[in-house]
C-alpha cells in the first residue's frame, strides 16, 4: 500500500495544522506493506517528518491560498494517479480537498467546519468542501464534538472515525525551571509569575479580547504581579487583539509574542501559573492537553471539545462572563489545594493521549481502505 500525505492547507508548519502534521508524520513508518509519501511545495521539502525515512514530493505552484485551491481541483487526482497512490491522507480538509476522488481519499477534519462557513461565508467552496466530505472514503474527526458537526452539515455518520490528537510525551512533561524568575526562552525572556494562552489570533471566538478584559480586572482587583503571555501567530482578529492590548489598563503586563515555535512551548507552559484557554469554538484544544502533561494547571471554557478533551481535569469558566473568568485567574493563582488537584488529575489524564497510539489508529483505517 502506497499513501500519499496531502501537506498543502498546513501552513509551512507554522498553525495547528502544521503541527498536527508534524506530530504525526514523526510516528508513520515506511514498512514492508505500508509506504508513505509526503506532497506539496518545494519549501516544506523539510518542514515535516525530518527525522522519517519518508520520501516528499515537491509541487510547483504559486504560494497562494487560490493557487492551491486550483491544483486541488483541476491536478490532484491526475497525481495521485501518476504517484500511484493506493489512498491519499488529507490533513488540511476543512480548508482544501479535490471536488471528487480519482484515487480513495481520507479527509481529516481538525476543525468545527461549521464555525469557519459562518467566519468565512463563502458559499463556493462551502458547498465545493461539503461535497467534497461526502465524497471522501472516510473522514478522521479529531473529536467527538467535530464528528458532531459534521454529521449536522449532512455528512453521513458511518463515514466518521474518530480519532484524539497525540500528544508527544517526550516535549511535554513536567521539568524543573532553571530560574525562579525569568523564562528565558531565545528570543523571549518572560517575566515570571504568568498565564499563558497559545492559539493564533484568527476569530472572535477565540475570546482574546474577553480575556484581555478579565485579566484586567483581575490585575485590578488582586494587585498581584502576573503578566499574560499571548503566544500564537497573527491571524485575521490580530488588529482587534492589539486595540484591545493598548486600551487595557494592565497593558504593560500583557505579552503578545506573534509565532511562537512548537518545540519552545514545553519551556513556556512549564514557566506558567497556569493555561487559560477561552476559546469557545475549539474542535480539539491541544494546549489544554500539552499543558496538563507539563504539570500546569487548565481553565478553559466550557464549550466546544474542551470538556471532552479536558475531562474533569480542568476549571471551567463561560467566556463571555468576564468575571468568571476574572475569578478563574484569581483561582489558579491564589488557591493552591486546587492547582494540585488540577496538576495531578491533569497529569495522569494527559498519559491517555499519544501520537503513537494516534499514527496506529489512522494507519488501521488507511489499510482498512486499501484492502477493499
Amino acid at each position: 500500500m502506497k499513501v500519499g500525505i496531502d501537506t498543502f492547507g498546513c501552513d509551512h508548519g507554522r498553525s495547528g495544522l502544521g503541527s498536527y502534521l508534524n506530530s504525526l508524520v514523526q510516528y508513520l513508518k515506511n514498512e514492508d506493506d505500508v509506504q508513505y509519501e509526503l506532497f506539496g511545495a518545494e519549501i516544506d521539502r523539510y518542514t515535516y517528518g525530518n527525522e522519517n525515512d519518508i520520501g516528499y514530493k515537491s509541487i510547483s505552484l504559486p504560494d497562494s491560498l487560490t493557487a492551491e485551491r486550483t491544483w486541488h481541483l483541476l491536478a490532484a487526482n491526475r497525481f495521485a494517479k501518476k504517484q500511484k497512490y493506493d489512498v491519499v491522507l488529507y490533513p488540511a480538509a476543512a480548508h482544501m480537498l479535490p471536488f471528487f476522488f480519482g484515487v480513495p481519499g481520507v479527509a481529516i477534519v481538525n476543525d468545527v467546519v461549521s464555525e469557519i462557513f459562518a467566519s468565512k461565508k463563502d458559499t463556493k467552496h462551502e458547498i465545493h468542501i461539503k461535497h467534497s466530505l461526502n465524497k471522501a472514503e472516510k473522514i478522521i474527526a479529531a473529536s467527538y464534538y467535530i464528528k458532531r458537526d459534521l454529521e449536522r452539515l449532512g455528512i453521513k455518520s458511518d463515514k466518521i472515525t474518530v480519532i484524539h490528537n497525540g500528544l508527544d510525551h517526550s516535549m511535554f512533561y513536567p521539568r524543573e525551571l532553571l530560574s525562579p524568575n525569568l523564562v528565558d526562552i531565545k528570543p523571549f525572556a518572560i517575566q515570571r509569575p504568568y498565564f499563558i494562552y497559545a492559539s493564533r489570533l484568527s476569530s472572535p471566538s477565540k475570546k482574546h479580547v474577553e480575556l484581555i478584559k478579565a485579566f484586567t480586572l483581575f490585575k485590578e482587583r488582586t494587585h498581584l504581579p502576573h503578566r499574560l503571555v499571548l503566544a500564537g501567530s497573527e491571524g485575521p482578529y490580530s488588529e482587534d487583539v492589539h486595540k484591545a492590548v493598548y486600551a487595557s489598563r494592565s497593558a504593560s503586563d500583557i505579552f503578545v509574542t506573534g509565532f511562537f515555535p512548537h518545540e519552545s512551548f514545553p519551556e513556556l507552559y512549564s514557566g506558567s501559573d497556569g493555561c487559560i484557554f477561552p476559546s469557545v469554538s475549539e474542535g480539539v484544544g491541544l494546549p489544554v492537553l500539552e499543558s496538563m502533561a507539563t504539570g500546569v494547571p487548565v481553565a478553559c471554557s466550557q464549550c466546544g471539545a474542551l470538556p471532552e478533551i479536558a475531562g474533569e481535569n480542568a476549571l471551567y469558566f463561560n467566556s463571555d462572563d468576564i468575571e468568571q473568568m476574572a475569578a478563574a485567574l484569581t483561582a489558579l493563582a491564589t488557591d493552591k489545594s486546587l492547582k494540585e488537584k488540577l496538576v495531578t488529575g491533569g497529569l495522569e489524564w494527559a498519559k491517555r493521549f499519544s501520537w503513537e497510539k494516534t499514527a496506529q489508529l489512522i494507519q488501521e483505517v488507511l489499510q482498512g481502505i486499501a484492502k477493499k
